[in-house]
This record gives C-alpha cells, structure tokens and sequence, in this order.
C-alpha cells in the first residue's frame, strides 16, 4: 500500500467511468484498493450498461449466430449527451462532499470530455486511463483511422457483422472459436494467463452503441479545456498503442497550449496493470494535486 494516504485529502472523490462493452465492474480491482486506503471511489454503469445491459437471446447458449446478426438492442438509441448528462449527475452529487476527479479508460475517455463540457467547475482534475480524448479529431472512429491507430489489434478482432441500421457494435465475447479468443487476448490482456481473459471475457457486454464512436467529442476549449489533466500511458496496449496515445496527447496540448497533459506510463495492456495497486498509486497522486 502506498504511504501517500495519510497526505491525501480524504474529501477527494474519485468517479470512474469504463469502456467500451464494459461496465462499473470493470473498476472493482482498482475500486477496493482505493477503498481499503481510505479513499471514495465510485464506478459509474453508462446507459444501457451494468444492471441496465441488454443481452440478445441468440447471445445466450446454445448460440443462434444467424440471428445475433440481426437481433435489435435498445442500446441503439443511446447517445453520447445520454452518457455526458448521467456522468455528469453523478459528478454533481459527488462534489457534494468535496473536490471530484473523473476518471475514464478508453472508450470512456468521449465521455469525460462530453462531461467535462457539462460540468467543469465542479472537476478538480481529469484522468484518461489509455482513453479516447478527441481534440482536433472529433471521434474515436477519426482516430482510428490514422496512421498511428494501424497497428491496433482490435482491428484483428472485427465485430459481429450486424446492418448499420440496426446502430449497434455487437461482440460475441462468447464466441468458442480459439483464434476469436487468441485473438482478444492479444489485443487487450496480451499478459494475462488464458484463465483470466476467459473470466474478463464474461463480464464483457456484447453491445454497444454505434454512435458513441462516431460523436463528436472535442471537448470545448473554455470548459473541457480548462481543467487540470492527466493521461496515463499503457505502454503494452495493443488497442490503443502508443503511437495514438501520443497522438492525442500532442494534439490536445495544441488545442490547449496553456493547459497540457500531465503525463504518466505504465507498462500495462488495455485493460490494465495486472496488480491494481499501480493505477490507485497514480490516482493518489492526482488526489494530492487537488488538495
């Protein structure tokens, strides 16, 4: 355990907002250890998330793949306002007690700067936890589509191949096929044992929605952009390699030249460091800068 807790505000709250076909419980490692320093920590379920998530029937055993493709999700009609307005009901009740931090990892981070817009006097400091952070490209599916987003490994790993009509990006995390799940393994928990990623993969959701990726989420200048942040690298991350953190990195310091990145690495997959430990020692030491 890190000896920063007894220097630490205990007043800050830490909101924590996940990624994509994730949910609140994705948070759980790094949650508990906040907790057990003493720290307030709460993970946020987005709409259609959590106790809210839809699961198709095709999608439960025995498998119907035909129909998966088509299969509709109520997940469809979810925007990013939906995700900024309920990310930023809870920044409001949170700061209630005292300064808030609002964390974000990968598809999480369009929502904190849609957030952010919302509500920037009441965010002391923003994380993006190897995140999405739109600022001269206004989405993620901009983003991905740069040179330095190519090598990506998520782009080994296509989705279920459902109609654009039908408005979500649906995963069959389920699926038996071994190269499916060699595949992920690599793409997001390449140092995870084979046991580990089977348990990640069933607390995964199987939809998202399309939309989310395709919104413009610059955050605004004179809100977004003026509150302190932080990004912190995973330097094993094969979804979002390096090269596109950098690249979104660079390109907000641009958009706000008076108010840069502060800038932290682990050397840690997508869905981060095996021992939680290391991500709450970086909170912590956000936590301080907003005492």
């Amino acid at each position: 355990m890190s000896n920063l807790m007894n220097a630490v505000d205990p007043a800050v709250t830490f909101v924590l907002v996940h990624g994509a076909g994730s949910n609140a419980y994705g948070w759980s490692p790094v949650v508990a250890e906040l907790g057990l320093r003493g720290h307030r920590a709460v993970a946020v379920d987005l709409p259609g998330h959590g106790p809210g998530a839809y699961f198709p029937l095709s999608y439960q055993a025995p498998q119907d793949l035909a129909r998966l493709r088509t299969e509709p999700s109520p997940i469809a009609g979810t925007t990013l306002a939906d995700c900024a307005a309920h990310v930023a009901a809870v920044v409001r009740r949170a700061h209630r007690g005292g300064p808030v931090v609002l964390a974000g990892q990968s598809l999480g981070g369009v929502t904190l700067n849609a957030a952010a817009d919302l509500v920037p006097e009441l965010i002391s400091h923003l994380v993006y936890v190897s995140a999405f952070c739109p600022a001269k490209r206004a989405s993620m599916n901009e983003l991905m589509a740069t040179q330095e987003a190519a090598a990506s490994h998520i782009f080994k790993m296509p989705p279920v191949p459902t109609p654009p009509e039908l408005g979500v990006t649906r995963v069959n995390w389920r699926s038996s096929d071994p190269d499916f799940l060699r595949t992920v393994k690599e793409a997001i928990a390449a140092d995870y044992s084979d046991s580990e990623v089977r348990t990640l993969l069933n607390i995964l959701e199987p939809d998202e929605s399309a939309a989310l990726g395709a919104s413009d989420g610059r955050g605004l200048p004179h809100k977004w952009g003026r509150i302190p942040r932080t990004y912190v690298r995973f330097t094993e991350d094969r979804a979002l390699p390096p090269a596109l953190q950098d690249l979104m990195i660079r390109e907000a310091d641009e958009t706000t030249p008076g108010n840069r990145f502060r800038v932290r690495s682990l050397a840690a997959p997508h869905i981060g460091p095996r021992d939680p430990a290391l991500l709450a020692d970086e909170l912590e030491q956000v936590a301080l800068l907003c005492r």
